[in-house]
C-alpha cells in the first residue's frame, strides 16, 4: 500500500538510511496528502493559548478534524490550551509524535529538528514564512519528511476538496 511507504521510506528509525528520493521535499499534492492521511498525533511547537493567534486557530482546526495534538509551549507549561495539556518540550509528550508543526521563527527550527530527531518523529512541518534549509536537509538526513513553509490549515481543505484526503475517523483524545 502507497499510504504505508511515506514514513518508512523516510524513516530510519530501524537504522535503515533514507533513499535519495526521501531527501527530496515534498511537493505534490498527493505526497502531501499522504503524509497528513497517515499522521495521528501531532505536537504543535509555538502553541498560543490567545485565539487570535495563527498557532491557536490551526490548533483548534487540527483537534476539529481528528488529529490529537500536543501544544509545546515553555511559557505555558503545564496549563491547557484547547483543553490539551501544554508540554515544555518535545521530550515531555508521552506518546510518539508523528509530526512535529512548528510554530516558531526560522533561527529556532534547528532546536526543534534536533529534538523532533531525538523523539524520532516522523515529520517536521514549518509554517508558513518558517525557512531554514540547513535545518530541513539535517532532519530528511535523519530520515524525516519535511514540509516547509506551508499550513496544514490551508493544506488541508484544499486537499479534501480534491478528494485526495478523507479524514472518516477520529483520533483518539486523551
Amino acid at each position: 500500500m502507497k499510504a504505508q511507504k511515506l514514513f518508512s521510506r523516510n524513516a530510519s528509525l530501524n537504522g535503515v538510511m533514507p533513499s535519495t528520493h526521501s531527501l527530496m521535499p515534498l511537493t505534490t499534492d498527493e505526497e502531501i496528502a499522504e503524509l497528513l492521511t497517515l499522521t495521528r498525533t501531532i505536537a504543535l511547537v509555538g502553541a498560543s493559548p490567545r485565539p487570535n493567534r495563527p498557532s491557536h486557530r490551526v490548533m483548534h482546526y487540527l483537534l476539529n478534524q481528528g488529529y490529537s495534538v500536543y501544544p509545546v509551549n515553555q511559557c505555558e507549561t503545564g496549563k491547557t490550551i484547547l483543553g490539551r495539556k501544554v508540554y515544555a518540550t518535545l521530550s515531555e509528550i508521552p506518546v510518539a509524535i508523528d509530526l512535529v508543526d512548528i510554530f516558531r521563527r526560522s533561527q529556532y527550527v534547528m532546536g526543534i529538528v534536533s529534538e523532533a530527531i531525538l523523539i524520532k518523529a516522523k515529520a517536521i512541518w514549518t509554517q508558513l514564512e518558517v525557512i531554514d534549509e540547513e535545518a530541513a536537509a539535517r532532519a530528511r538526513e535523519a530520515g524525516l519528511t519535511v514540509i516547509m513553509d506551508r499550513c496544514p490549515a490551508i493544506d488541508l481543505p484544499n486537499l479534501k476538496a480534491a478528494g485526495l484526503v478523507d479524514r472518516d475517523w477520529r483520533a483518539d483524545q486523551d
